[in-house]
């Protein structure tokens, strides 16, 4: 009798291991879903939702590579610039390869404009119009193709989540 009990233990045991278990990927994947993973923006506004794996860009050195002597970027893939706090930027195209959107975002995750189509090597300075805590590089033309545009809003697990615009759940 005392066999059959410490086989139901371990069997009840085991049931529970697996459902903490089960739980702890469900919620993973529900962040994910969210837009909540570190790789990973969302962005919406009332053209619908796009969402892109990210490489994060977040020190000095890291920023002032960005993108250069790549000769391509994967289309559902971008490159966001993360700073410590909100400030004006500006970017150049410098040894890079591929033709690219920047969608430049505030504090809140609002995107306060969008640059369209910079143009390879070119070294004209690509100015935010005000202070942003974040910028995304994508492909030329994906912006346009999917709607963002100022106004729209991007949610990522790395801004503060009291103060988004659409925050992670």
């Amino acid at each position: 009798m005392g066999s059959s009990r410490q086989r139901l233990a371990a069997f009840c045991s085991f049931v529970l291991v697996s459902l903490l278990a089960f739980a702890s990927v469900v919620q993973a994947q529900e962040q994910t879903l969210a837009g909540c993973a570190p790789n990973q923006v969302e962005l919406r506004g009332p053209w619908g939702q796009a969402r892109f794996n990210i490489e994060l860009v977040d020190t000095p050195d890291a920023r002032a590579q960005g993108l250069m002597h790549r000769e391509s970027l994967p289309m559902s893939t971008g490159m966001l610039f993360h700073y410590d706090k909100p400030a004006p930027v500006a970017f150049w195209m410098r040894n890079t390869l591929i033709a690219l959107d920047m969608v430049f975002v505030d504090a809140r995750g609002t995107v306060q404009q969008v640059h369209h189509n910079a143009k390879p090597h070119d070294e004209t300075l690509i100015k935010s119009e005000a202070p942003v805590l974040a910028v995304l590089e994508v492909n030329a033309g994906l912006a346009r193709a999917l709607g963002i545009s100022a106004g729209s809003e991007m949610r990522f697990a790395g801004f503060d989540q009291a103060l988004a615009a659409w925050p992670c759940k």
